[in-house]
């Protein structure tokens, strides 16, 4: 419990600061991160290995996330403009609309395929401007990740791994007070149904999925897009009189 207050603790005090970035510098950020994770890709791949993947399949799994990352990477300056709105709404005013972050989201990874899909989870939501605090499988190759993530120049916060089985943490991620979204792909129906009550409880915005299977996660069609970062934007709009 402690180490997820301490990493609740982060993702809120980094939200401002990450939230405050251009999306153009929150972009550089990320293809940072994929530069560092293609320097560390035989630790990653070796991490999967001793996971219990194939080297062949660990490399091709390494390659795709990286692949993943750039994605997103490139996406970050493009989301406002796909999002965002000139309203055609008659009168003397103008009126956009704009997306905003929500906050802190906690996100519970798949634990297959396990550095794939903490990526594919994690990525949208910090794409959009979140912080995250991240549930991790612990069969995933999460401490060489976060050695990525700690040179790729993102804000100390921004990003918070926590390695557990869901069963553990998932209660407390979904009734933290500072939470204000989950992402949860878990593959036990009560435990989902159970987040979800929690998680209304507290009136925050949470998804629940049932994991997808892995050949799903590589497919660039279904596995990354537009639709994955909006989840947890919200929409703000302005009026502004433009005279009589």
């Amino acid at each position: 419990m402690t180490d997820l207050d301490d990493a609740v603790a982060a993702a809120k005090k980094a939200q401002a600061v990450w939230e405050s970035c251009t999306a153009q510098s929150r972009g550089q950020i990320l293809y940072r991160l994929a530069e560092m994770m293609e320097s560390r890709r035989v630790e990653l791949a070796e991490a999967l290995r001793c996971g219990g993947l194939p080297v062949d399949a660990a490399v091709t799994e390494v390659d795709a996330s990286i692949d993943r990352v750039v994605f997103y990477a490139g996406f970050a300056d493009k989301v406002a403009s796909l999002l965002g709105s000139h309203n055609p709404v008659p009168g003397p005013y103008f009126s956009a609309s704009v997306s905003e972050p929500v906050g802190v989201v906690g996100v519970i990874a798949p634990s297959s395929p396990s550095l794939l899909g903490l990526v594919s989870t994690a990525l949208p939501v910090l794409t959009g401007g979140n912080s995250v605090v991240l549930l991790a499988s612990e069969k995933d190759p999460a401490i060489v990740l976060c050695e990525c993530v700690a040179m790729s120049d993102m804000p100390s916060g921004v990003l918070n791994v926590l390695t557990d089985s869901a069963e553990e943490l998932w209660a407390s991620l979904a009734k933290h007070r500072e939470i204000v979204g989950i992402d949860a792909w878990v593959a036990d129906a009560e435990i989902r149904k159970m987040i979800e009550s929690a998680g209304a409880d507290g009136a925050k915005r949470v998804r629940t999925h049932v994991p997808m299977d892995s050949k799903t996660w590589f497919d660039e069609r279904r596995g990354q897009g537009l639709h994955w970062v909006e989840h947890f934007l919200e929409t703000k709009t302005i009026w502004h009189p433009t005279g009589l």
